[in-house]
């Protein structure tokens, strides 16, 4: 990661973490233990990889980090919902993520679902109420609303748990479940910082051709480092889909060709957004972290 990157992420990630506990105490009629179970996977920390990328997208538009907070901490909360119910003994059955139990090993299996829908409901009324220009807030929660729901990351989790049953895949199957589990979402937050900037459809466009490619590279650097990460770095446990089957790329189609794959996948990200020119470079520093991050 570059100096200037990691100046600037660690700016922004501090922004959003001020602001997210804000969004849950505006409700002073929350019932206490659904509140602290919000907060508690909330606030946990992770890179803030997707509200990082709303900010900026945004400034990379030409628009303020101000503006697209409301649609970053919006995508953080879907983001953190979407990982307390893939948690579940129903779902990915994990005990520990970002290094601390899960919420379900908390608070229980029925506040952990309940703690799951309040944030993800919370994320569109934060949208709608925050962001000024109640047309662009539209947009926002349509593009969120598709990314996140049954044509996107929730298609997704069902597609990947179907394919824990279904015998030979296909390189083909495999790409479609990550994109859309994965890829979905983190297209979804480029594009919300566009929008956000009043990006003209071309800009939006090249952001979005971004975000899908970086998005399965992403989905392929998580699949590696499941095989040779460092548990104490993730904050969880590693070798779970070897373990349990699941289909990934390393599985599929070795460790080599999966780098080479999600290489190819980072170059296709900065060719799309160099015309972006000088304000473009912090996304293409990004994109080139994701390649190489280890947690």
């Amino acid at each position: 990661m570059t100096a200037a990157l990691d100046e600037q992420w660690k700016a922004h990630r501090l922004r959003v973490e001020a602001q997210l506990p804000l969004y849950v105490a505006a409700h002073a009629d929350f019932p206490e233990t659904l509140r602290e179970s919000m907060l508690y996977s909330l606030m946990a920390g992770g890179k803030r990889l997707r509200p990082v990328l709303v900010l900026m997208a945004a400034e990379a538009c030409g628009g303020q980090w101000q503006e697209a907070l409301p649609a970053a901490c919006a995508i953080e909360m879907v983001h953190t919902y979407s990982l307390v119910h893939d948690d579940l003994p129903a779902m990915d059955d994990d005990d520990l993520r970002r290094g601390r139990p899960t919420n379900h090993v908390v608070y229980g299996e029925a506040m952990a679902i309940l703690a799951g829908d309040a944030l993800l409901t919370l994320a569109f009324e934060v949208i709608a109420q925050h962001i000024t220009d109640k047309s662009v807030a539209a947009e926002c929660c349509l593009d969120l609303a598709k990314a996140s729901g049954p044509v996107g990351m929730v298609a997704g989790q069902v597609a990947d748990l179907a394919a824990e049953h279904a015998g030979e895949a296909t390189v083909e199957q495999l790409e479609h479940i990550h994109r859309r589990k994965t890829g979905r979402l983190l297209c979804s937050a480029l594009t919300l910082g566009g929008r956000v900037a009043k990006a003209n459809p071309d800009t939006l466009l090249a952001l979005a051709r971004y975000g899908n490619a970086v998005g399965l590279a992403f989905q392929i650097a998580d699949d590696l480092l499941d095989v040779h990460g460092d548990p104490q770095k993730l904050g969880k446990q590693t070798q779970k889909d070897a373990t349990a089957g699941k289909l990934t790329y390393p599985s599929l189609i070795g460790a080599e060709a999966s780098r080479s794959k999600a290489e190819g996948l980072i170059k296709e990200a900065c060719q799309a957004i160099s015309g972006m020119g000088e304000k473009g470079k912090p996304l293409i520093d990004m994109a080139q972290f994701v390649l190489s991050r280890d947690h």
